[in-house]
This record gives C-alpha cells, structure tokens and sequence, in this order.
C-alpha cells in the first residue's frame, strides 16, 4: 500500500502490512540457572511453580507460615529453601521472578511490592495481578514448548499440551542436546548461512525421522548429507486417517518419497511432509495396477539416491500386504528397511459393530483368510474342513468376487447355513456399508454390496444379528431376506 505523507512534503512512502497477527502474550522464554526465585505461600499450587522454577536451575525461596505435603517434601529434598513465614521478610529486588498464591488482598499488596521493586511476579489464578504467567510445558529439554491460552482457558491449554506431547518424540531431547554440542563445529565446518541452514534442515528431519537418540559417531564432520536411503513399509489403518498411529505419522512427516496403495485416503496423506513426492503404486483387483516387480524397483531407486522412501499400504502391510516380498527384496539389496505395523481392517470391522472377535462364549480363535490367489480365483490350499470349526471367527480379505465360492466350500464342509456372517465395504470410512445374513444368502448379499468397493468378510457367531443392529458409522445396512 502506498501513503503520501504530509510531514514528509507528500514523498509517497510504501508500508508494508503486519508480519504478524497481534498476540495477546509475548511467549519468551527466561533462562534461570543460578538466579533467585521467591514463592510466596506454603500451597501445592505454589509447590508447583516451585518445582517449574527449580526445574529451571533456579535457586527456589518459600516464604510461608504453612507448607503443604508437596511444598515441604521439595523443602526437604533440596529442591527448595524455607526462608521465612511472610514474603514481607524478603528484600524482593534481590530476585529474578516471584510467584505467589496468596488470597486477593495479600496477592495485591504482594504484586504492587513486586511492581515497585522491579521484579516480574506471577499471581496464582489471579491473571490481572500477573507481569508474566506459566503456560502449559511440553518438556524436551533443550527443546521446550510452551502454550499459552493468556490465562482464559488453562484447561484448553493442557488439551493442546497433551496432542503436542504425542506428536514429539522423547528421544527429541537426546538430539537437541546434540545440536548444542555440535554447533560451533557446524559453524566452523560451514561458513555461509545457506550451508548451516541446510544442514540443521536436515538434522531436524534426521531427529523426527529416528527410533531413538542420535549416535554420537554418526556426526564426526558433521555432515548428515552422507547417510544413505532407507525404507519404511507404514500400515496407514483402514481408512479412517485417525486410526494411522503416532509412529506412522512421524514416519510420514520425515518422508522423501512416499509410494502409496490405491486403498489410503487423500485425508491421510494430508498428514505427510509438504514437500515428499507421493506416488501412487496401487494394486486392486480387475483394474489396471502396478506389478510387484515394479514397486520393489520404485523402493531401491529412490533408497539408492538416500531418500527417505515410506511404503504406505492400507491396514496393515503384514496382513496380506506382500510386505514379505518387500523386505526380501530391499535386505538382498542392502537398504536398510523396518516396518511400521497398522491395524488392520478386521480389528476396525469388530469395532465398528461393537463386537469382540474373540469373544469367549463364541470364538476361542481369529483366521484371517485371503479370498484372492496369484490367479485371481480362490486358494487351492484353504483348509475348508479348519476353516469352518464353528469355534473360529473368520475374515476374508479380498473375498468380493470370490464370495458365492467361499460359502459353497464352506457349507460343503460342514457349516451351518444359519451361521451369521457381515460384509463390509470401505471399513471405517464416511461411506461403510454393510450386509448381514446367514451364510447361505451370502452371495446375494455380496450383490446387494456391489464390487466397486474393497470389501471385508466375517463368518462367525460374534457377527450374530445384535452385532450390527447398532453401526459405528452412518451407514445403510442390508438385511438379508
């Protein structure tokens, strides 16, 4: 935007919008080690913010006529030094900060001293008597987080602590602590700006990438451009992007490349790092896909350049996900390789309608059961006589289009037509939807169902009509009959 100024003879002068949003708080963060800290009150409230402010390396003093449990348990331990019962005792300008929790009127005359002496203080759940407040902490010292609500919603505060604290991994702090340590080298070693810019790129990446803390070895030069590829096979879950776990996203969040099954949901992808290159490699039945052959190519090139290669696959990718050709391939290879394991859609199913697919007044064991061979039609080295022991849960992956056999072999060997069975399509998503009938009416059921979704298949008594009177999900379901 352009302004002509007056004061500056109508110069036109260009000003530039706001880089940021007004904030209701500064967050700083205060480095206390050796300085004073007062607490005034005896209360666990104020035991807290003691135990925050020697956390800190502050040399904590209480000033208080009654301490509580807490407050005189950190008095003995060390942690902090019973100066006096008043806080009017104390010469407060000798201290870096002081915190109270002491009722309105004494709060207010502690906070003008405060005032008057130069000190920040903080009153306990008094925010208009406060120069400065505690925020929520998600601890990964040197790595610290810090939130603030500015005193209006603290219980908001601690809920976004809490999502925080499972996005963060604790090893974190054992690579913070590295970073420390290497700096002045990695200042030495590389002289401009951009060069140190990237290299701390990629150590970031390096820490939220990792299983555990850093070696010290493995930074001699530090140079972390050297290391090579890897891959990691990622259950994404069945559907629903919430069922992906913390080590799944982590693993997402630190990708180079990220191949990907036709069956993830664009949501879930949504939750992996900005700049990875995603392609998709989906293999699904009667419709054009990649060949096997093709992936395991696509995985060792990309590790051979050292990226980091995520194999994203639905459910999880050692339940009938090939994860086992995968990892041959990559180990013969020489590219290191681990396995993220995902729930897999049978456990979602069984949620979803509220069951238990162990119950033990119905089932006393769980078979998973690929529906689908190399040649697209049924196993010829299914059990069928094992597969339909009545106290067996049974789920059939990949059974769409193979279902009018599957309940011929398995009335053929003995189970009962009345046994319960549902289908599902695209478990755990918006648009589930199910069938559930006997055994018998299995195939007109599965045409009820259509083949234009991954579908699932349960046989056994826990799917019993009461089973899937209630969905999960908004969803129609398909009686039979």
């Amino acid at each position: 935007m352009v302004h002509a100024n007056a004061a500056n003879d109508g110069v036109a002068t260009t000003l530039h919008p706001a880089r940021v949003e007004p904030l209701a708080v500064l967050p700083v963060f205060l480095r206390l080690q050796g300085k004073s800290a007062l607490v005034a009150g005896g209360s666990d409230a104020a035991a807290w913010k003691a135990e925050l402010l020697h956390a800190a390396g502050a040399r904590v003093e209480v000033h208080a006529a009654i301490l509580s449990e807490a407050m005189a348990a950190l008095v003995a331990e060390g942690r902090a030094v019973h100066a006096g019962a008043s806080w009017r005792e104390a010469a407060l300008g000798a201290f870096t900060v002081a915190v109270a929790d002491l009722d309105p009127p004494e709060a207010e005359a502690f906070a003008a001293a405060a005032r008057r002496a130069g000190v920040a203080a903080n009153v306990i759940d008094q925010p208009a008597l406060c120069a400065f407040q505690f925020g929520s902490i998600v601890n990964r010292s040197p790595v610290v987080v810090g939130i603030s609500t500015d005193g209006t919603a603290p219980v908001l505060g601690q809920a976004i602590r809490r999502r925080i604290e499972t996005l963060l991994p604790r090893h974190l702090a054992a690579w913070g602590a590295l970073a420390g340590r290497i700096r002045q080298r990695v200042a030495a070693l590389r002289p401009s700006a951009a060069e140190r810019r990237r290299f701390w790129e990629t150590f970031a990446e390096r820490a939220f990438a990792a299983s555990g803390g850093p070696e010290e070895g493995a930074w001699p030069d530090a140079r972390p451009g050297t290391e090579g590829g890897s891959v990691t096979l990622v259950g994404a879950g069945p559907g629903d992007p919430e069922y992906l776990t913390l080590k799944g996203m982590r693993a997402l969040q630190s990708a180079d490349v990220i191949l990907f099954d036709d069956l993830v949901s664009p949501e879930l992808l949504e939750l992996a790092r900005r700049e990875a290159k995603r392609m998709l490699v989906g293999k699904r039945g009667g419709r054009e896909s990649c060949r096997q052959e093709e992936i395991n190519a696509l995985m060792l090139r990309f590790a051979r350049q050292g990226k980091r290669v995520v194999r994203l696959k639905a459910g999880d990718p050692s339940v009938f996900g090939r994860a086992g050709e995968e990892i041959a391939a990559l180990e013969a290879a020489g590219i290191p390789v681990r396995v993220v394991p995902g729930i897999t859609t049978a456990s979602a199913l069984a949620a979803g309608l509220n069951t238990s697919p162990t119950h033990r007044d119905a089932a006393q064991a769980v078979r998973f059961v690929t529906g689908h061979s190399r040649q697209g039609v049924l196993p010829n080295t299914i059990d069928w006589r094992a597969v339909a022991d009545p106290a067996t849960t049974t789920v059939f992956y990949m059974g769409g289009r193979t279902a009018p056999e599957i309940a011929t072999r398995l009335l053929g060997a003995g189970m009962a037509p009345t046994t319960p069975v549902v289908i599902a399509a695209n478990v755990s998503r918006a648009n589930e939807r199910r069938w559930s009938g006997p055994l018998a009416e299995l195939a007109d059921g599965m045409a009820a169902i259509g083949h234009d979704d991954p579908v699932l298949i349960g046989i056994g008594r826990v799917f019993a009509p009461r089973a899937v009177a209630a969905p999960a999900v908004p969803c129609p379901v398909y009686a039979a009959g």
